[in-house]
């Protein structure tokens, strides 16, 4: 991983110090065969951020996602890359917007097990705003729908979505949303 102790420092000084959590999560052999595919420049994690806009928060999905499935966007940082240059790369590419970050929110340290295969991971969660832009899926190899929903829908049947898709990676993805928006103060959030 590129991103070292120091770097996470910094960010902690300019936007808080986030939740830490520390665990393993099993996945299927197929999700960690994609988890290692994105490994490029021995990449070990990703930079979420959830974009407030109104009362809405902006989402997206991705062409492999089954239907009624949205998350957070977010990605990797390039090596040498700042937090804030990479953030606003992934934003603009994923949603259109330009984004300023606001606070470091949960920061997951999590290893990715199936089988005998393990992934060390750390997902490294911040709250945004839009500064401008207009809504709309940029990288459309990557993402095939960017739209604001409500904190009801994020937390209803967009979860609920993502819980039967059976997809331990959803299931992981449901469990940082549910952290950020405790975090966050969100009323309806659903922290375990």
């Amino acid at each position: 991983m590129f991103i070292g102790s120091e770097t996470v420092r910094s960010w902690e000084v300019r936007y808080g110090t986030p939740r830490t959590y520390r665990f393993r999560h099993e996945v299927s052999i197929g999700e960690i065969t994609m988890i290692i595919a994105s490994q490029k420049n021995r990449r070990a994690h990703d930079i979420t951020f959830f974009i407030s806009e109104g009362e809405n928060i902006v989402a997206i999905a991705k062409h492999n996602y089954p239907p009624g499935i949205y998350r957070a966007p977010g990605g990797g940082l390039e090596p040498g890359e700042s937090l804030e240059a990479g953030a606003g790369r992934e934003a603009k590419e994923e949603t259109g917007l330009d984004i300023e970050l606001e606070r470091y929110l949960v920061r997951a340290e999590v290893q990715f097990y199936a089988g005998e295969k393990t992934v060390d991971w750390t997902t490294h969660v911040f709250s945004a705003r839009s500064t401008g832009g207009y809504l709309y899926a940029r990288d459309k190899k990557e993402i095939s729908e960017v739209r604001k929903v409500t904190l009801q829908q994020l937390q209803g049947p967009i979860r609920q979505a993502m819980l039967d898709s059976r997809r331990r990676l959803m299931a992981y993805r449901v469990w940082l949303t549910d952290e950020t928006l405790a975090e966050l103060g969100a009323a309806g959030s659903q922290r375990p």
